[in-house]
């Protein structure tokens, strides 16, 4: 080999040993930052006596495993949000164990009525009976609006979720046209494919999505279910949120708004293109699950206000007059039921605060004067009525327990979803950048790069003798 042969030899060397270790220096650097791909330099030879060349860098991915773990990704963070609704919802209502539940309300009413039926003219007794009906009501309004709450912030949320999904996917799409046309001249790309994967990871939890190469580094993005997100330009989302939502607002009847693709209203339930995802689930939690714990809850309230007005009940009153509890100050109104939990009140006219005389619930609802001290008669009815056709205090726990199983469930869903996500995240970083490895390699690169200095070396004494002959 002729000397000039051997500098050029040990000069490629030094660059690509000087090349190998940058890439090795980022891939311990980045070790621990999410959607970071690891690299690897790619050498060949450059020709009889030319040493070696950097013909690219590869980027190290396994995208069935990364497919795989955004889908678990999306299943995890729709499992939560039903496990966040359903805990919410039970915690307003209280666990069949809880001194402030509403089977424990319902029970400290009876007693109350118990109580005052054995003393009759004790208003103390009657005043018990009138804050613990006042507690179970105040119990019942909170569920019912805590429900509502849900609905408001799970609107809110699709709102926050459709602006991120907007934002995110023109980012993909400026990123493909970087992405091809920066490796059409022969640039490394690799920082750019990976803020691309940490753009589309940021997606994964609200909507799954699965990447298609569409060669030239350009990936296009569907659901699972086929709707196209990103296929050269991003698809928007279309989506109006409500400041207030009422329990009789609904999809179904306009008054929420649905969301839009490209112009296009979409399914969001379960069958729909966008299934999947805390989107979807948000609006399940918004649109079936949340009205379907109102109803329950209404069904309730409707049957204590039914209980409490039934015909012969209180003898005081005229025929469809409000008994003891009210759909806000007034009689039953069957067509109306949305939000009666929300509405429910205990009747003013036992309501000193409001007018009325805590004695009628002794003497009737309807009793102009005060009767006799001694008469129990009316309470001893009171106090059946809540047994009456079936156990009010049954139906209520029938609620709560129909509620704990529900948050049971979701939280069975949500840790295998969990696990499984975790699982395959676990996975992903074992495939990553593995420092130990990663130093190891760059003593080599030192050494090679020790040698090929060696030879410039070397080469430059042997010029250096040769032109002092």
């Amino acid at each position: 080999m002729s000397l000039s042969s051997a500098l050029s030899s040990a000069f490629s060397g030094l660059t690509a040993a000087s090349r190998a270790a940058e890439v090795i220096s980022n891939n311990i650097a980045n070790a621990a930052t999410p959607g970071y791909g690891r690299r690897e330099i790619q050498l060949s030879v450059a020709g009889r006596g030319q040493g070696v060349m950097v013909t690219g860098i590869t980027r190290s991915l396994d995208r069935y495993l990364l497919s795989d773990r955004r889908l678990a990704d999306a299943a995890s963070g729709a499992a939560q949000t039903r496990v966040s609704f359903f805990s919410t919802v039970e915690a307003a209502l209280g666990t069949a164990d809880s001194a402030v539940s509403l089977t424990s309300r319902i029970d400290r009413f009876d007693a109350a009525l118990i109580t005052a039926a054995g003393q009759p003219g004790a208003d103390s007794a009657l005043t018990g009976v009138l804050n613990t009906a006042q507690d179970l009501v105040a119990q019942i309004n909170q569920a019912g609006s805590t429900i509502q709450t849900a609905r408001v912030e799970a609107d809110a949320r699709i709102a926050a979720q459709v602006e991120t999904l907007n934002t995110t996917l023109a980012r993909v799409a400026a990123l493909n046209t970087q992405i091809q046309s920066l490796g059409a001249g022969g640039s490394d790309v690799s920082a750019l494919i990976d803020q691309r994967q940490q753009q589309i990871d940021s997606l994964s939890a609200i909507l799954p999505v699965r990447e298609i190469d569409r060669g030239d580094g350009v990936m296009a993005l569907y659901t699972p279910s086929g709707a196209a997100l990103v296929e050269g330009k991003a698809s928007v989302f279309g989506f109006s949120a409500s400041r207030d939502i009422t329990p009789d607002m609904t999809a179904a009847n306009g008054a929420l708004s649905g969301l839009v693709l490209n112009g296009r209203a979409v399914s969001t339930g379960d069958s729909g293109l966008l299934a999947g995802g805390s989107l979807a689930s948000d609006f399940a939690l918004r649109d079936t699950l949340a009205p379907a714990a109102q109803a329950k809850l209404d069904a309730l309230a409707q049957d204590l206000v039914a209980r409490f007005s039934a015909s012969g009940l209180d003898p005081t009153l005229t025929s469809g007059a409000p008994g003891l509890f009210t759909d806000a100050g007034a009689a039953l109104d069957p067509d109306a039921l949305p939000g009666l939990a929300q509405r429910l009140q205990v009747n003013a006219a036992v309501v000193p605060a409001e007018g009325g005389l805590v004695t009628r619930l002794r003497d009737g609802l309807g009793a102009a004067t005060v009767g006799p001290s001694g008469d129990s008669r009316f309470l001893v009815r009171l106090q059946s009525a809540l047994s009456q056709g079936g156990s009010f205090s049954t139906a209520a726990s029938a609620l709560v327990s129909a509620i704990a199983t529900d948050r049971l469930d979701a939280e069975s869903d949500a840790s295998f979803a969990s696990a499984r996500a975790t699982g395959l995240q676990q996975q992903e970083l074992a495939q990553g950048v593995d420092t130990d490895q990663e130093m190891q390699q760059l003593l080599l690169v030192e050494q090679a790069f020790s040698a090929n200095a060696r030879v410039m070396q070397v080469a430059g004494d042997m010029i250096n003798t040769l032109l002092e002959i």
